[in-house]
């Protein structure tokens, strides 16, 4: 729309001011409006920063420290290829596989197409080895084929 009253020409006949006068006013109101835009955008995203953060601190406890990864390969039944695609998927302690279902961990199996593992005694395993219980794990496990119950 500017730019068409500038190219006409008739609006800068009637008002005789010179051509760069007009560009000059052109260019500042420009900017005025992209400046405008950029604070506009700044202020509404620092509301919503603060308001994430106030919404995140009444509701989320603070980050934990990552635990070291623990050897999953004590699992019976759970061997290298096993245990990293644990890892990727989040469950990289004894805690966190003891914590999880028989049932999710199998779905973690299923969705990177590894068949030959049965998790239904690993998080039992899982919960002895997080305790420190090598003994019960040792004994437990003299019971077990490959991770399943003789």
């Amino acid at each position: 729309m500017f730019a068409n009253l500038f190219l006409s020409g008739a609006l800068l006949q009637r008002a005789g001011l010179p051509l760069w006068v007009w560009l000059l006013i052109f260019v500042i109101v420009v900017l005025i409006v992209i400046f405008a835009a950029m604070m506009n955008a700044r202020r509404s995203g620092a509301d919503v920063e603060v308001h994430a953060h106030a919404d995140h601190a009444e509701a989320a406890p603070a980050p934990e420290a990552p635990a070291t990864p623990d050897d999953l390969t004590k699992v019976e039944g759970i061997g290298p290829k096993i245990s990293s695609v644990f890892q990727a998927a989040g469950i990289t302690t004894f805690a966190k596989m003891a914590a999880t279902e028989a049932s999710a961990l199998q779905k973690i199996l299923d969705e990177a197409n590894i068949r030959l593992g049965n998790p239904e005694t690993w998080p039992e395993q899982a919960a002895l080895a997080a305790k420190g219980d090598w003994t019960a794990l040792e004994k437990l496990q003299d019971d077990l084929q490959g991770g399943r119950r003789a």
